[in-house]
């Protein structure tokens, strides 16, 4: 439940409308859908070796300090807290409290629900990784019924389907269609994003060697079939074009078949998914910050622990005091542009570890395949690992391309954490 709440937010309910733009027949994108999947899923791969190795609290920052230097890890955790997981929590913290209100018509400021939405769900974290998980859980079977809904609506309550099957390509074969492929894969790439946090409390998993790895693989798999299902269902009934023309197809699709009954009640299931992603990100990422300040590269009071529950609090709270901020200066949709290169970048720069690790192993026992053998170890090793990293790092060139304003920001926070890590570094060493 976590691996897909980490993955599922509003973007499968949106982004279908943005692939139906770039790609335009049913084959294609659902083609782009699936291979979105098996890289989602060759990620997935990648990150249960490495959580089979690593088993600790922090993941990709633990991955990045051990494999390269203390001040890789210490940047991925720096953009981490500015700008990848508070600026995305902004940002769907926003669009929760707009479906809120237009569900409710109650006459709250907007302001006033993001403050209650966060703090809500960060008191629930701050009583234990139990209480916080069983929410989590909550919320993402909700998001599954949600769903499930729009499936069912589907398949059995549309009088006249649109074609699956025809046409397969809507113009020859070319470089042109290549560019479009490429860029149909951005938006959905992002749209399965989400499932590596799940590292971050890897050291909190009963048996992590063994669990995370299957959470892992299942989860992603469990995903890729709501995808490719939505998908399906979003052309059946409204075509390749009318899907291109809305940018809330899910509402469409339900208003449809089901009337404004059906568009009000996927309104609901949208806004609930949405919760669903903030109660994952309050649960996980904080475990990145703890994990610097037990390493003495940032405040020691951020990996302060309560005696009876054993959660970061500090950490916890920390960022959604931050996530908060971002949300009333208004800036969060400008951050979601320079947060996707940086984000995808180090989730990339992350599973080359795994390259590093082995060389290592290898460099150890010479005469054995490994001294992790019995562990997990990822299928297809080292295409499907280059695959991957290839896949990441075209996000970030196309999100560089399209906005080199935006991705010229998200460079300069970056490097501002140079300094930074300077700083807490020498401190570190002056108190050993």
């Amino acid at each position: 439940m976590v691996v897909m709440g980490g993955i599922v937010g509003a973007g499968i309910f949106i982004n279908p409308y943005v692939v139906a733009q770039r790609v335009h027949s049913p084959v294609l994108i659902l083609s782009v859908w699936l291979a979105g999947g098996i890289i989602a899923i060759l990620g997935a791969f990648i990150y249960a070796e490495l959580g089979d190795r690593m088993p600790e609290v922090g993941g990709q920052y633990v991955y990045l300090r051990k494999a390269y230097h203390p001040a890789v890890g210490f940047l991925y955790g720096w953009v981490l807290l500015l700008v990848i997981q508070t600026g995305g929590m902004a940002a769907v913290t926003v669009t929760f409290a707009r479906y809120f209100l237009e569900l409710t018509g109650l006459p709250i400021s907007e302001r006033w629900i993001v403050v209650l939405t966060l703090a809500i769900l960060t008191g629930i974290n701050c009583l234990g990784v139990k209480p916080g998980t069983r929410v989590q859980s909550v919320l993402m079977v909700l998001k599954i019924a949600a769903i499930a809904c729009l499936i069912g609506a589907g398949l059995f309550l549309v009088k006249q389907p649109h074609s699956l099957l025809h046409p397969i390509i809507d113009r020859p074969l070319s470089v042109d269609v290549i560019t479009a492929i490429g860029a149909a894969m951005v938006p959905v790439l992002f749209s399965f994003g989400g499932w590596q946090t799940t590292n971050f409390i890897a050291a909190e998993i009963k048996d992590p060697r063994r669990n995370l790895a299957r959470a892992l693989i299942v989860g992603v798999s469990g995903v890729i079939t709501l995808y490719l299902l939505v998908n399906l269902i979003c052309i059946r009934v409204l075509g390749v074009d009318a899907l291109a023309q809305t940018k809330v197809p899910a509402s469409a699709v339900m208003r449809l078949v089901s009337g404004e009954g059906g568009a009000k009640l996927i309104a609901l299931g949208i806004a609930v998914s949405t919760v669903g992603f903030l109660s994952q990100s309050i649960l996980t990422a904080p475990r990145v910050y703890f994990a610097m300040a037990e390493d003495g590269l940032f405040f020691r009071s951020v990996a302060y622990v309560t005696q009876k529950t054993r959660v970061p609090v500090v950490a916890i709270v920390l960022q959604s005091v931050w996530a908060v901020v971002l949300a009333f200066g208004g800036t969060y949709e400008q951050i979601l542009n320079y947060m996707i290169p940086n984000d995808f970048f180090f989730i990339g720069l992350s599973a080359s570890c795994l390259f590093i690790f082995r060389h290592r192993e290898r460099a150890q026992s010479p005469d054995l395949s490994g001294v992790h053998k019995a562990g997990f170890r990822v299928p297809g090793h080292p295409f499907t690992t280059i695959i991957f990293i290839l896949a990441c790092w075209l996000v970030v060139a196309n999100t560089i391309y399209k906005y080199p304003g935006n991705s010229l920001i998200g460079v300069l926070i970056l490097l501002v954490g140079l300094p930074v890590f300077a700083f807490w570094n020498r401190r570190r060493k002056a108190k050993a």
